[in-house]
């Protein structure tokens, strides 16, 4: 057994690492089972047209189980783009869903407030002075409340898988049933799909592997951290062939006077072709 030099940890692990996976630069060990006594997140994918019934849902169980929820939006202020004017902000969003929710109480949280405000703010919620509290990525990591077991994202097909399953990932950690809505307006194209596998997995390896499909691994030697190569022949989505080879170079590494006709073939070939 070879000691690792380098230890890489990630719920979420981006298009590049995963292809280093199977291209054989990292080993991989996996942790699939959920901590004892959680339950796994049901998620569902919300059209606009459900928001109304949405709203109510959210509301009862809130008052009933005396649930917290988060309430994510992309921007802190309604951008004056045109295209990105149907993109949720949460200062907008926060003073609709105060007369929405009325009679709970609602925190708003991002970037631009001080780090005391940000911390009072998350404190509150902690402690269960809030009920709803509307904000931004900010809490993507690094939160957590295991009273809140409602995570709403608005304008879903605005983030990437990796950021999704990190914000759904702020809930579901206590021993309550957790649940995630993933608000859209977009219901076709690669955003679909990726609402779509966000709906049937909660693994995140899977949902990388899932990523590595439709963004590309990027460059293996090099920076790009996704998009597709220019190879002509081989296919890097072949991961069959791609551990196959793995095999035989690995064995080719331990015992090369095994494969000596094989490997004077091949410096011949490359002698050919340069």
């Amino acid at each position: 057994l070879i000691a690792p030099h380098i230890l890489t940890m990630t719920a979420t692990p981006i298009p590049r690492t995963v292809a280093l996976t199977a291209y054989g630069d990292l080993d991989l060990s996996t942790l699939a089972e959920l901590p004892s006594g959680r339950k796994k997140t049901k998620t569902w994918v919300v059209p606009e047209n459900r928001r109304p019934a949405a709203h109510k849902w959210i509301k009862q169980l809130v008052k009933n189980e005396r649930a917290q929820a988060f309430i994510i939006c992309p921007l802190i202020d309604e951008s004056v783009i045109e295209s990105m004017q149907q993109v949720k902000a949460a200062t907008a969003e926060f003073a609709t869903l105060k007369k929405v929710f009325a009679g709970l109480k609602l925190g708003l949280l991002h970037g631009r407030l001080s780090a005391s405000e940000k911390q009072d703010v998350i404190t509150r919620f902690r402690l269960g002075e809030l009920d709803i509290l509307v904000s931004t990525p900010v809490v993507e990591v690094g939160v957590d409340i295991p009273n809140a077991t409602l995570m709403v994202i608005e304008t879903a097909h605005r983030f990437g898988l990796a950021s999704l399953h990190q914000l759904r990932g702020r809930v579901g950690r206590g021993e309550k049933q957790s649940y995630c809505l993933l608000f859209t307006q977009n219901r076709g194209g690669v955003s679909a799909r990726r609402l779509a596998a966000m709906e049937k997995s909660l693994s995140g390896f899977e949902l990388a592997e899932i990523d590595l499909t439709m963004r590309g691994p990027g460059e293996l030697v090099g920076i790009k951290q996704h998009g597709f190569s220019d190879l002509k022949i081989a296919n890097w989505a072949d991961k069959n062939l791609i551990v196959e080879s793995l095999q035989v170079a690995q064995k080719v590494q331990h015992k090369p006077m095994l494969f000596k006709k094989t490997l004077k073939l091949l410096h011949l070939a490359n002698i050919a072709m340069n």
